[in-house]
């Protein structure tokens, strides 16, 4: 593998997975822009119903920015896994060329059901829209030869690894890896099949939302997480295994009982009142104890690390992730709550810091991660030029993110009082809800807040492409220390 010159932008001595990594990486990042880009246009919507009527509407630049999110999320946590995959099996990537013809396939999917979205969305539903246009479910609006194409890049995907760990090295980290991408597979089918019945076609519709995207997901974060943790901090394997093996008790024995808080109202019996209120609390907690952990365990190196940008994120994540996901969740899921918040901006202030907190942060973690490698290990510790730019951006972007949460509580609040308390959930409540001023100037701050993240995005991609350059030092590896107390 040839050696790259220190502060120099080179990918000749990435291994092949990392090399794909960089490419899913780039693509998510372009899709990181669209969903900020297109939450703002749909936050100036809310204030300004009339700002693009008939050219761009609400709908539609929800619905992208919606999908935009899930789908940069998922591009960067298999581009994560591409990273770390050949390091942790000790070999190659096996069927690296198929991986690849899978990234272009999908990218180029991702590229035509946004176009489809933003200039095809007129017209009546039926069977041919929903295979070539919309399949109509909120949140999984692809059509339905792209969820077939999901599918097959995400069965490709779990070739990869698995083949790969069973040529190399089986470790902790890559049997949960295996186990929860059969998993992201198999949940994803839930949401392929319709019944005649609304309460079961929600029922399973939730499987996919829930337990695909919060379930699965969260174990590959942690999968992720793990080894990030020993790369950056030096924390020891069997501290991330441990609380990795935890993560997945939890999640698959609570999430799945968890599931239940989004069974309220759909026709469900009422056991699933307090099944779902209690077990949809407890899912954070092991990556959040993960985290703290390995800050405790990482004493023995002194805290020394030379990638300060991706320690900030991950730090970051474990509030995110504790906050968005556990607390902000827990605060309106139990039912006699639910019952005043469902639907309202409050279940999407949730949204917001859940989502953000728990998987945008690990990302860009990750991102820096292949910024530190791409400049040839480069020190980005203390010291390092331009420092500000990523301190800022870390601030920016979780400080628009925390106000646009406030913010969208605020409203939730207002709603949930007026619209649900007061008039009883009605039309009029609606209506009145929507116009009230407590309403109005929570969209207010809530855009304030976006364009806080705006600035901060644009910081963060100026850094991720100019952090390291003309850099000489090379990175300290924390392993170094553990060589070192090995040999006395």
């Amino acid at each position: 593998m040839a050696a790259a010159a220190i502060g120099v932008l080179d990918t000749s001595h990435l291994n092949g997975g990392q090399k794909l990594a960089v490419k899913y990486y780039t693509v998510a990042i372009v899709l990181f822009v669209a969903q900020v880009l297109f939450g703002i246009l749909a936050g100036l919507q809310f204030l300004y119903p009339d700002f693009l009527y008939g050219v761009l509407d609400f709908n539609v630049n929800r619905m992208v920015h919606i999908n935009a999110m899930v789908v940069w999320m998922l591009m960067g946590f298999i581009g994560s896994v591409y990273w770390l995959l050949e390091d942790e099996a000790g070999t190659p990537v096996v069927g690296l060329k198929l991986g690849e013809i899978i990234f272009y396939v999908l990218t180029g999917a991702v590229a035509v059901v946004v176009l489809v979205y933003l200039f095809v969305q007129v017209g009546p539903g039926n069977d041919m829209t929903r295979w070539f246009i919309n399949e109509g479910r909120e949140y999984i609006e692809a059509p339905r030869w792209a969820d077939i194409g999901i599918v097959v890049a995400v069965l490709t995907f779990f070739f990869n690894v698995v083949a790969t760990v069973m040529k190399g090295r089986a470790t902790g980290i890559t049997g949960v890896l295996i186990a929860d991408l059969l998993a992201l597979f198999g949940l994803y089918l839930a949401g392929m099949f319709y019944t005649t019945n609304v309460s079961i076609d929600q029922y399973w519709w939730w499987w996919v939302i829930h337990l695909w995207v919060e379930a699965t997901w969260e174990v590959l974060v942690g999968v992720i997480m793990a080894w990030a943790l020993m790369t950056v901090l030096g924390t020891r394997r069997v501290v991330v295994q441990t609380w990795l093996y935890i993560e997945v008790a939890l999640m698959f024995g609570s999430g799945i009982l968890g599931l239940g808080h989004h069974y309220f109202w759909i026709g469900t019996p009422d056991y699933w009142f307090w099944i779902g209120g209690f077990f949809s609390a407890l899912e954070p907690i092991p990556l959040v104890a993960m985290v703290v952990h390995a800050v405790y365990d990482s004493g023995a190196h002194k805290m020394r690390n030379s990638n300060h940008p991706t320690l900030g994120w991950v730090i970051a994540h474990a509030f995110g992730n504790f906050f968005g996901a556990g607390v902000w969740g827990f605060m309106h899921t139990l039912p006699q709550v639910n019952l005043y918040t469902h639907g309202t901006q409050w279940t999407t202030s949730h949204g917001h810091l859940a989502f953000f907190g728990a998987y945008a942060t690990i990302n860009i973690a990750m991102f820096y991660v292949a910024a530190q490698k791409l400049r040839g290990n480069v020190w980005m510790g203390a010291g390092i030029a331009g420092a500000w730019r990523w301190k800022w951006a870390l601030f920016l972007l979780n400080a628009g993110m925390l106000t646009m949460t406030v913010a969208l509580l605020a409203s939730g609040y207002e709603q949930s009082f007026i619209e649900r308390a007061i008039e009883g959930a009605t039309w009029s409540g609606y209506f009145a809800g929507q116009s009230h001023p407590w309403f109005v100037q929570g969209m207010q701050w809530r855009m304030w807040g976006g364009w806080v993240m705006l600035l901060g995005l644009a910081l963060l991609l100026w850094d991720l492409f100019t952090i390291g350059a003309g850099e000489t030092r090379k990175a300290y590896s924390p392993s170094e220390d553990e060589a070192a107390r090995t040999a006395a």
